[in-house]
């Protein structure tokens, strides 16, 4: 009996029958790099390397920073941009694009089973779609552009069961601080984290992302949900034919190395405190506390249903005085959508500030803050000086907390704002 984790390694190496320990040369599907891929391509014309493995494998989205804050900046776009036409890279995706995670999904780049590899920790991500993705850093992305593999080890495996439904208020963002406060920051680290349970059963994509992009935050090397109907449903709107995959699903019986429950019914809005994503209290214990800003973005939670439940939240009400309201798209495709169905319209009369698709101030990127501000921001971390000032704070939430709490200018439970 094996565990997904076990089945995606061995299709990736050719190889049979493998255990968890074991380690192989596995070739993935994708290589993502992010606007930092230019690191990729200096190592390259340090080597003197001109020939590429398979350029129809890479991927390389300027996500990080745009458009380009400096000159400098700019000349690392400009490398990308000169290589990937140089080289024949289809799969490049300018500053107008949004965040490499999600427009990779939309695009149709991301099949269940592949192995998915990435130059961000938050590439587990793809596991929303039933693939084993996984961050490395420059170095291995670099190798993989030019031998097409990669040394790993095949994780051990955690299985999570979440039974639902939710309580009103409460997301998926709230299921994944939970488990993560109660895990810790390496409860699950190199293990592959498989979601089940009646909560998961027919999930949006939207919200699989949120659990499978916060898992890293708990140290899994990657996460999956089991792919679906659903998931066959979202690859056809994205262009991709159920007779172009096989997905791959664990084994009943299959071996873990420890089980999960959480009671979905019982949930409460959950919030991080600073400055880490594991030091997470029920909303209750920070209610009141005064907020600056709100930053709505980042991969783990800038998709369209993500902006739909802010603009639920907020419609009729307006930002309190003295806090600013940050919302960041994660992709083109979402603010198109969003702007075409009056979403972006609901933001701006309650006062928001739309910026451009990108990971924008969850990277560091705009929204930065000034000695002694507090941030409510929906994105996945909450280190010490992430946004701007060392003497700053950043508290983690969902959208609807986050909605809620601009409203009234200080942290607030969403439950008493929706109907």
């Amino acid at each position: 009996m094996k565990t997904f984790a076990q089945k995606a390694l061995e299709r990736a190496s050719g190889q049979a029958d493998l255990v968890p320990g074991q380690i192989v040369d596995a070739f993935p599907d994708l290589y993502m790099s992010h606007t930092a891929s230019w690191r990729c391509i200096k190592t390259l014309e340090r080597m003197g390397v001109e020939e590429l493995y398979d350029v129809d494998r890479i991927a390389m989205v300027m996500d990080h920073i745009s458009p380009a804050q400096t000159a400098k900046t700019a000349a690392h776009h400009s490398l990308s941009r000169e290589f990937a036409a140089r080289m024949g890279i289809t799969k490049f995706y300018d500053v107008n694009a949004g965040i490499a995670h999600v427009v990779l999904m939309e695009r149709g780049h991301i099949r269940p089973g592949e192995l998915i590899i990435g130059t961000d920790s938050h590439s587990t991500i793809y596991g929303a779609l039933g693939a084993f993705g996984t961050g490395v850093g420059f170095s291995e992305i670099t190798a993989a552009w030019v031998t097409g593999k990669l040394w790993m080890k095949v994780p051990e495996s955690i299985r999570v069961e979440i039974d639902g439904p939710l309580p009103r208020g409460t997301y998926g963002k709230d299921v994944m601080l939970k488990l993560i406060g109660d895990l810790t920051a390496d409860g699950a680290t190199y293990c592959s984290v498989e979601f089940a349970g009646s909560y998961v059963e027919g999930l949006s994509i939207s919200e699989r992302m949120t659990l499978c992009n916060l898992a890293m935050e708990m140290g899994s090397k990657n996460a999956v949900v089991p792919p679906d109907e659903v998931t066959s449903q979202y690859l056809e709107e994205a262009g991709v034919q159920r007779d172009e995959y096989e997905p791959l699903l664990p084994d009943p019986g299959a071996e873990y190395r420890q089980v999960e429950r959480v009671d979905g019914a019982t949930l409460s809005p959950q919030v991080a405190i600073p400055h880490m994503v594991d030091n997470v209290v029920p909303v209750e214990q920070v209610a009141g506390t005064k907020l600056d800003q709100v930053f709505i973005g980042s991969c783990a939670n800038a998709k369209y249903e993500d902006l739909v439940i802010a603009a639920e939240v907020l419609a009729g009400h307006r930002v309190a005085p003295g806090v600013r309201l940050i919302v960041t798209p994660a992709s083109s495709r979402v603010m198109a959508r969003a702007a075409s169905e009056g979403i972006v319209s609901t933001l701006l009369e309650a006062g928001a500030l739309i910026t451009n698709p990108g990971c924008g101030a969850c990277a560091g990127d705009g929204g930065a803050m000034a000695d002694g501000e507090v941030t409510l921001s929906t994105a996945n971390r909450n280190f010490q000086g992430r946004m701007g000032s060392y003497e700053s704070k950043i508290y983690l939430s969902s959208p609807a907390t986050a909605a809620a709490s601009a409203i009234r200018g200080v942290i607030s439970n969403p439950q008493d704002l929706i109907a």
